[in-house]
């Protein structure tokens, strides 16, 4: 019987752990925490959105980091299968708008408290508070892993599942890219991926919690659009989070390592043109003629957003609506399709929902997730450098590189 050691018990360690098991191996499972997916039970904001049901080209597409790697990965198995996966351990499930899949529950634990029934009744041990330190090598072939103390404990072949280096108070304190390197395997610098944003404005934290929905962003480099989102986003006091500004991060991080800042330009009417937006107004203000300016903004903002809007267009406040000119009007218009904001860069990488960057993907094999360097060594998950974006991309990128290194290390 083959003895597999698997370090980290996030998703890709547990999915990985649990095929290997299932698959006939004695398998031992390291957590350095007391528990059991730490991080895996705060996604979602505690609801955990588990996958997304799209088919393999589209989970390909939205891997904007390495995605081809795990083409044959999500061939594997794909969101079909975990959601097979989940149902048949007694887990119900839905699927929300943008084929985002949670727990009929909203409770992220349940996800948690499914997948260590799970590794129970498939035998693997669960060793927490042991930290891996080094691993045994030689001849460029496994022996083991020694713990921190400086303990050997022997194995067949080990998986290094250690996440990335995001949300450090859950464990991903980079342990995995150590453990790589020791190896001889390349490591690309980790950097923030699916970030919240920092502004230059200040105004943002006077509507701190604020949540649009269906609104675009657009991110510019000057003239140039380097990408844009459409769906929904939050302000905070430091500037702005939520699904499409963490999906538009990447391009942001990008250019902040090259020096350059950029400006998003929110509509806040992506529904309508310019033109029809005028008409818009134009019945608003012919609605509330004799209100003040400020007092007629009701029924085109959220009330926390006007006193920033009226402040943004420059018009007086107690101007009366119907002495606003049509130049104002064009202003409005223009604030409300393009309300900007210079942004100052990411948020620390600690406060990234994914790390980019880690073990180089031409240093592993696409098919087992084996190392290329070392035999018996095998990777899965976010210490791989690969990375997608918000809607369930990355804990599917998990579920199936963790399957097919637990598969791997049975077919070595």
């Amino acid at each position: 019987m083959k003895k597999i050691i698997v370090i980290g018990g996030g998703p890709a360690g547990i999915m990985a752990a649990l095929t290997a098991a299932n698959g006939g191996a004695e398998v031992a499972l390291w957590e350095r925490n007391k528990s059991l997916g730490r991080k895996l039970a705060i996604t979602g904001k505690g609801r955990c959105n588990i996958t997304n049901m799209a088919d393999t080209k589209d989970l390909v597409k939205n891997m904007p980091g390495n995605g081809s790697f795990l083409y044959s990965a999500f061939t594997r198995f794909s969101a079909e299968d975990t959601w097979d996966f989940f149902e048949q351990h007694g887990l119900q499930l839905k699927v929300e708008r943008g084929r985002r899949v949670f727990p009929l529950s909203d409770n992220a634990h349940e996800v948690v408290e499914v997948l260590v029934q799970a590794l129970h009744e498939a035998g693997v041990k669960i060793e927490y508070n042991l930290r891996a330190k080094e691993l045994a090598l030689q001849n460029k072939q496994i022996l083991g892993v020694y713990d921190s103390p400086g303990r050997l404990y022997p194995a067949d072949a080990v998986i290094i599942a250690t996440g990335g280096v995001t949300y450090p108070a859950t464990g991903s304190t980079g342990d995995g890219y150590a453990l790589a390197a020791q190896a001889g395997h390349t490591i690309i610098p980790p950097k923030p991926s699916l970030v919240p944003l920092e502004t230059v404005e200040s105004w943002p934290s006077e509507v701190s919690g604020l949540a649009l929905k269906n609104v675009e962003m657009t991110i510019r480099d000057q003239d140039k659009v380097l990408d844009k989102a459409f769906g929904e986003m939050l302000f905070t006091h430091f500037g702005l989070s939520g699904p499409i500004v963490l999906s538009l991060s990447k391009v942001v991080t990008a250019a902040a390592e090259m020096g350059r800042g950029l400006t998003a330009l929110i509509d806040l009417k992506p529904a309508l043109s310019e033109e029809k937006l005028d008409e818009r107004l134009l019945r608003n203000n012919q609605k509330f003629s004799r209100k003040h300016f400020i007092n007629s903004l009701d029924e085109l903002l959220p009330a926390s957003l006007i006193p920033v809007f009226v402040r943004l267009v420059g018009i007086d406040p107690h101007k009366p609506v119907n002495q606003l000119t049509k130049e104002e009007r064009r202003e409005m218009v223009y604030m409300l399709k393009s309300l900007p904001l210079t942004i100052k860069g990411p948020r620390p990488i600690s406060e990234a929902i994914v790390t980019s960057g880690g073990v180089q993907v031409k240093e592993i094999n696409p098919k087992s997730m084996a190392s290329n360097l070392i035999s018996g060594l095998y990777f899965s998950g976010e210490v791989i450098d690969i990375d997608g974006y918000t809607g369930g991309y990355n804990l599917q990128a998990a579920w199936s590189s963790g399957y097919v290194a637990g598969c791997g290390v049975l077919e070595e």
